[in-house]
């Protein structure tokens, strides 16, 4: 039984060697009976250096094998580390800081904290909302402006005006419960209502303010709004306070820590600022662990991460 860790020292001392890591990572991942990745009905042999192998294929692995750590030659020490910073830091970590942390490059870093955030969509935050209390919804904008940069660097049309570049996400937040937030193409009805539909249950009370794509949500939920346009932010027990607050954190945490984020990988990032406000009533250890119980199934390689 591992100390309870709530700081770096607590951490080192929890884990103070590289089999000490593995160990901890062997129990999450088989709790005492190995599995084959290759084979989950196939008998195990126990090798030396930490190797299992895969009676019925004759394949070899180990602990990193089919996980996020996989094909790596980074110590699982250094990935500990990396993982208890960037989860415990409020609003993350760059890879620039993160290299000089743990003594490897800004490239090695970055790939790194991607690989973590594939781990970061964790499958407890998946259930639909709305069961316990009322669900608020609304939308942002990430990026900045295209009239904002250089001439040079300006999207224009062809008529000459500046493309709206900024990436619009969908939040929908249950009161004193868990968030998910998607990042979507557009505010369109056909957009925005589907998604509301596979992750809100039917019947539940939901907080809106009065974009019209929102209009045809009273025929399916208990549908309250506010009117932002009017300056009406509460009506009743009717805001959209507490997920604007997340947005006001995500977006100080993308400005402040990241600077800027593309297009491509804008979910990674959503993601792991939405994992770290739905655990925000775990302790660090807790958090930390339920993210290694999420790294297996879920190898990513710098080729599909930079196509």
């Amino acid at each position: 039984m591992l100390p309870e860790f709530k700081s770096i020292f607590d951490l080192l001392k929890a884990f103070p060697t590289e089999q000490d890591c593995i160990a901890h990572l062997e129990n999450i991942r088989w709790n005492g009976v190995i599995v084959s990745p290759f084979d989950e009905t196939s008998k195990v042999y126990k090798c030396a250096g930490n190797k299992y192998k895969c009676k019925n294929t004759g394949k070899y692995f180990n602990v990193r094998t089919n996980t996020v750590f996989d094909n790596t030659k980074i110590p699982l020490q250094k990935w500990f580390l990396a993982l208890y910073v960037f989860s415990s830091h409020k609003k993350g970590i760059s890879s620039h800081q993160l290299a000089k942390d743990i003594s490897v490059t800004q490239k090695s870093a970055w790939f790194l904290l991607h690989r973590l955030r594939y781990a970061f969509e964790h499958p407890n935050f998946h259930a639909t909302l709305g069961a316990n209390d009322a669900v608020e919804i609304d939308e942002t904008f990430i990026g900045g402006q295209s009239k904002n940069k250089h001439a040079s660097k300006k999207t224009k049309t062809e008529n000459g005006g500046t493309v709206h570049e900024q990436q619009p996400v969908i939040g929908m937040l249950e009161r004193n419960g868990n968030l998910i937030a998607k990042v979507i193409p557009n505010r369109h009805k056909e957009t925005l209502l589907p998604i509301i539909y596979n992750n809100v249950e039917a019947d539940s009370v939901i907080m809106t303010d009065e974009l019209p794509a929102y209009k045809d949500l009273k025929y399916e939920f208990t549908h309250n709004k506010v009117n932002h346009g009017a300056k009406e932010y509460v009506n009743a027990m009717a805001h959209t306070n507490s997920i604007e607050g997340f947005w006001s954190h995500l977006k100080r945490g993308i400005d402040g820590i990241y600077h800027w984020v593309s297009k491509d990988h804008l979910q990674s990032y959503v993601n792991e600022f939405t994992l770290r406000y739905n655990t925000r009533k775990d302790s660090t250890q807790i958090r930390f662990d339920l993210i290694l119980s999420n790294v297996v199934g879920r190898r990513l390689t710098y080729e599909n991460l930079i196509k």
